[in-house]
């Protein structure tokens, strides 16, 4: 099997979901739903956001099975970039309606500070995007990587336990801990510097 070639179980979903199989969504939802909300919250960090765009993700899926290839990649993949895509559509979508309210409600009085301050605010928009995008390319490293990378770091920066105590925690020598650590985080620092796992090229599906 090619390198690259995604698991049979992606290829058979693909092929449950565009037969109809309400089964194949609730297994796969069982299977994704928690990485499509918490990317989701770190992205919007609203507890109600994050379970709009969980149902928005999933309701996409089901209704467009056929925008998923698996020769493209990962069935993980596609579902992490849907959760993005639209994470950033609602935190961009909130951008019109409040720079529409300085003009319904009289607050813009016309000084020529209006397209000035409207600059700011997206530009401070853009960068939250720029930060959110970042987090939730971590959350995706971390859910996506071995389990004993994140095992460790689970263990060191959740539970804050020092590398001594993680390689108790493992069962493992104090050398293979500090390698994990140290690999987990090589893993990690991409997330401010490449796009978020999964990105397609140009063309790939449908847009969500």
């Amino acid at each position: 099997m090619a390198k690259d070639t995604p698991p049979r179980w992606d290829r058979k979903m693909q092929q449950r979901l565009a037969r109809g199989e309400a089964a194949a969504l609730g297994e796969l939802y069982d299977r994704f739903a928690s990485l499509v909300h918490s990317q989701a919250h770190r992205m919007l960090d609203d507890e109600s956001a994050a379970d709009l765009v969980t149902r928005e993700v999933f309701g996409y899926v089901w209704e467009n099975p056929d925008a998923y290839d698996p020769k493209q990649g990962s069935m993980r993949s596609w579902v992490a970039r849907l959760t993005h895509r639209q994470s950033v559509r609602r935190l961009r979508g909130t951008a019109p309606s409040a720079f529409a309210q300085g003009y319904e409600d009289g607050t813009d009085d016309g000084g020529g500070t209006g397209g000035a301050e409207e600059a700011v605010a997206r530009e401070e928009l853009e960068e939250r995007v720029r930060r959110a995008t970042a987090a939730a390319r971590a959350d995706y490293i971390v859910a996506s990587m071995p389990a004993p990378l994140r095992a460790a770091l689970e263990l060191a920066y959740i539970q804050r336990r020092d590398y001594r105590q993680t390689a108790a925690d493992l069962g493992v020598t104090e050398d293979e801990a500090r390698r994990r650590l140290r690999l987990g985080l090589q893993l990690l620092s991409t997330a401010n510097t490449r796009p978020l796992e999964g990105s397609s090229p140009p063309g790939y599906g449908r847009a969500l």
